[in-house]
């Protein structure tokens, strides 16, 4: 890759923020790409702000923390936007020009000064209903977090969906252990499967609806995103 891509993920506790943000590092390191990924949140609990920041580049990242100026911000909730429930106010603060805005949502959400301010930066917005998509695909709305992944890779390409894969295998198989309130989401997204091998597919599967949309869209926009 020929820059280094700063990702900020807000969502609400329970949407598996940090797990997406941990997948999507894995998933680049399997490529040979640096990336670190580091989750902002205050108490653990549903429907709390919440977010996540992964950082890909091709040399050594050493900075963590916040990240103030996104290439990339992905939305995994409506009330991130509704009802001011993130840490970073305007949502799209420091957003870098030609930079990229992901959002779940079955209707449109931004209002008139946000779109005029997003458009003078030259930033595309890509809404979709990556909750809407899980449920039709995964039969839970634990796996949105998966459909916006999936919509992130289809319109940047960032990684390929083996890489994604594989990253899943390594999340959700026995090498990694989660604690605290990330631990009990995986537990609680576990359960909604009767077997490992089907929380698997049924992930990739929505990572891959999720793509396909992206793909789509991007395709539509006629030009080449994060140039």
């Amino acid at each position: 890759m020929r820059k280094r891509v700063n990702i900020r993920m807000s969502g609400l506790g329970g949407q598996g923020v940090v797990t997406s943000a941990h997948v999507l590092a894995t998933a680049c390191s399997k490529e040979g790409k640096y990336a670190i990924s580091n989750p902002f949140f205050g108490a653990e609990k549903r429907m709390a702000p919440a977010e996540s920041y992964v950082r890909v580049g091709p040399e050594r990242i050493y900075d963590r923390g916040e990240l103030v100026y996104p290439d990339v911000i992905l939305v995994f909730h409506p009330q991130v936007i509704t009802m001011m429930k993130s840490y970073t106010s305007p949502f799209y603060a420091g957003i870098k020009r030609g930079g990229l805005l992901i959002i779940n949502t079955d209707s449109p959400l931004l209002c008139d000064e946000d779109i005029a301010f997003l458009e003078s930066l030259e930033v595309p917005v890509f809404e979709f209903p990556a909750t809407t998509l899980a449920l039709d695909v995964a039969g839970t709305e634990l796996s949105s977090n998966m459909a916006m992944l999936g919509g992130l890779i289809g319109v940047t390409r960032l990684v390929q969906m083996e890489s994604m894969e594989m990253a899943l295998q390594d999340r959700f198989g026995k090498k990694y252990v989660a604690s605290g309130g990330t631990a009990t989401l995986d537990e609680a997204i576990k359960k909604k499967f009767a077997k490992k091998e089907q929380l698997l597919a049924k992930n990739m599967e929505t990572i891959t609806r999720g793509f396909d949309l992206g793909v789509a869209w991007a395709q539509k926009l006629k030009t080449e995103v994060l140039a």
